[in-house]
This record gives C-alpha cells, sequence and structure tokens, in this order.
C-alpha cells in the first residue's frame, strides 16, 4: 500500500508537534505545506523537507498527490475548509474546536458521508499517556464506579515557553471567528473532550463564565466554572478556568497548568501534569486502600500526545476502523462546550441533546 500524503494547511507554532508524528514513517509523510504567509510554508517545508508549497488552501485541494489535509486554520475556517477537502475526496483532520456551531458540524459531517473519506477533529489531550492510562485503569475498576471527574486550567508565565505574539493570538479574542474566548471554547475543547473520553456522554450543563482584562480592550473568558451531570448514573464533573498570568510554570510549549482528578468509590486518581510541569507531583497518581502511589507513565510529555494523535489517524487510514474523535463524537463535545456558554449566558441549565 503506498503511504498517505499529507498537505499540513495553515503552519503556525502548533504544525511544529503535528509534524513530529510523521517522521521516520514509511506509511504516511508530509507532501506539501500550505500557509497564506509564503515564508512561514516555506520555512516549514525546508525544515521538514518537503517539495510542495502552496499560499491558497483551494490549490492543495486541486493537487491529486494529496490523501489527507490537516488543517491548523483559525476556527471560523474550519467547517468551510473541511467540507470543500471533502468534496475533493479528501480525508480531513480538523483542528479543534471542531466547528462554531452545530450546523457546521453536521454539514462537515455530511459531506464526510458523502464523499467516502474520514473526517476526524485532532484532540490530543485524549491521548496524552497519563490520561490514556488512567482512561484503562477507569475501565479495569482501579478506582471503582467513578463518581466524579474535576477538572483545571490555570493561565501563566514561564520562561521556557513559547513565544507566539500576540498578533498570532488576535483572532482567538475576536468571537466572529474565534467562536468564543480563548479559554473556555478554544483550549476548553480539550478538556470537555477528556470529560467525554474519561466519563461519557453529558446529560446536562451549569456554567458561569465571567472576563479577567489582558489589554486595554481584550479580555480573556476567565474565571470560569462549568458543572455538568453524565448520562451513565451517579456520575458527575466540575471543570474551572483561572487566569493567573502572574503564576510561574516550568513548561516548554505553552504555560497552561492543565490537572484531573477522577474519584470513585474504592479510589481516586490523579493526573498531575500535561502542557507545563506545576505541582511538584508525578504525572499520574492513584489513591486506594488508604495509600497513594505513583502509577510508572514510560512517556509523559506533551508532545508525546501529539505523535500517539497523529500516528493514530494512520493507523485508522491503513488498517481500518474508526477514530477516536470522529465527525460524531467531535460533534457531542462540541455541543456540551456549546452548552457551557448558553448556560452562562442565559442563566439556565442547559442539555447538550437541545443544543
Amino acid at each position: 500500500m503506498p503511504p498517505i500524503r499529507v498537505a499540513i494547511v495553515g503552519c503556525g507554532r502548533i504544525a511544529d508537534l503535528h509534524e513530529l508524528g510523521y517522521r521516520g514513517r514509511e506509511d504516511a509523510r508530509i507532501v506539501a505545506t500550505c500557509d497564506r504567509e509564503r515564508k512561514l510554508a516555506e520555512a516549514r517545508a525546508r525544515a521538514w523537507g518537503v517539495a510542495k508549497v502552496y499560499t491558497d488552501y483551494r490549490q492543495v485541494l486541486e493537487d491529486n498527490e494529496v490523501d489527507l489535509v490537516e488543517l491548523l486554520v483559525p476556527h471560523h475556517l474550519h467547517a468551510e475548509m473541511t467540507i470543500a477537502a471533502c468534496r475533493a475526496g479528501k480525508h480531513v483532520s480538523v483542528q479543534k474546536p471542531m466547528a462554531l456551531t452545530v450546523a457546521e458540524a453536521d454539514r462537515m459531517i455530511a459531506a464526510a458521508k458523502e464523499a467516502g473519506v474520514t473526517l476526524r477533529v485532532y484532540e490530543n489531550f485524549v491521548f496524552y499517556p497519563p490520561h490514556v492510562l488512567a482512561k484503562q485503569m477507569l475501565d479495569a475498576g482501579e478506582i471503582g464506579e467513578p463518581q466524579m471527574i474535576r477538572l483545571h486550567v490555570s493561565t501563566g508565565k514561564s520562561k521556557t515557553a513559547w513565544k507566539v505574539p500576540l498578533r498570532a493570538w488576535l483572532w482567538r479574542f475576536r468571537p466572529k471567528q474565534s467562536g468564543g474566548g480563548p479559554l473556555v471554547f478554544d483550549h476548553g475543547y480539550h478538556l470537555f473532550s477528556l470529560a467525554h473520553y474519561l466519563m461519557g456522554d453529558v446529560a446536562r450543563v451549569y456554567a458561569w463564565l465571567d472576563r479577567s482584562r489582558v489589554y486595554p480592550g481584550v479580555y480573556v473568558d476567565a474565571p470560569a466554572t462549568i458543572m455538568f451531570q453524565f448520562k451513565a448514573p451517579r456520575r458527575y464533573g466540575v471543570l474551572d478556568f483561572a487566569h493567573t498570568p502572574n503564576l510561574v510554570m516550568d513548561s516548554i510549549y505553552y504555560a497552561d497548568d492543565d490537572r484531573v482528578e477522577v474519584i470513585g468509590d474504592r479510589g481516586i486518581l490523579f493526573v498531575n501534569r500535561c502542557t507545563a510541569r506545576t505541582v511538584d507531583l508525578p504525572p499520574l497518581m492513584l489513591f486506594r486502600d488508604g495509600t497513594t502511589k505513583s502509577v510508572p507513565v514510560e512517556r509523559g510529555e506533551w508532545h508525546d500526545s501529539f505523535i500517539d494523535c497523529t500516528r493514530h489517524l494512520i493507523e485508522v487510514l491503513t488498517r481500518g476502523g474508526r477514530p477516536v474523535l470522529d465527525g460524531l463524537t467531535g460533534r457531542k463535545v462540541l455541543a456540551f462546550s456549546l452548552a457551557a456558554h448558553i448556560s452562562a449566558r442565559e442563566g439556565r441549565e442547559v442539555r447538550p441533546d437541545d443544543v
């Protein structure tokens, strides 16, 4: 079987992590880069040893030597580009959040089905090795019946973190382009996905979203608290965001503190690390029978989640199966997220099934 030929559309900072999963593989390789800023696309092409460089994604779709497009573009472009790529016969891996609305997600899913191509949402948090092992332990009954999940996000600063200029972030503060705030809607999709991955479908949501000033006229959507009940009986969750720009963190990526706690009737699982290193604890811990112990994880760096996320799709396309975050699952996560935003705006409980 010939290798899957991939085009990376959108060559910003995060593209470097997407490239990692293709390194040294014989069954998939990057054959083209595309970005409106030609110099950026050319720089990525040189670094990755890629010959083709485009500045218009429509050129990518006309290229018969491209099988899969990875869309790393602003959120408001996800639906338009995904639908066009599907109609051009390309498989699509679209960055989270999947779309701005459930209606857009439905059109994306329909386009992929009609074209007979694979659509998946690129969501690396559900491939972060400590999260994956925690899921395996949950399913194996290591903490008994899970009843509660707590997810936490804090912003921060780090001398070693990525330096991303404000101009590269400005679109994230424009609701028509981003769909919502940079924390709850953008970064939050990771946590909504993770809650769904670990605990299942969500029945109802109630949320409070505040605002914090970053620059004159520029705000982030935090502090925030989101409560939810899962469809499985006796199962609940809380997701909170704090805007803490003076919190010093150790990170070589974004300065974000992401932590998870899952409580069962026999024990508790703690995931203490993801994008950054904050609390001085092992990445994964288990409390059970009165004792807390570290759970060994072979790979615990954030970039490992990108590698495994990419490799998973390669395996699906070469061997068959369904992506972990296929279109329908991505739609559920999107509805979960949108339910939180509707709840905060209208001050009421919202059911994702009604979004």
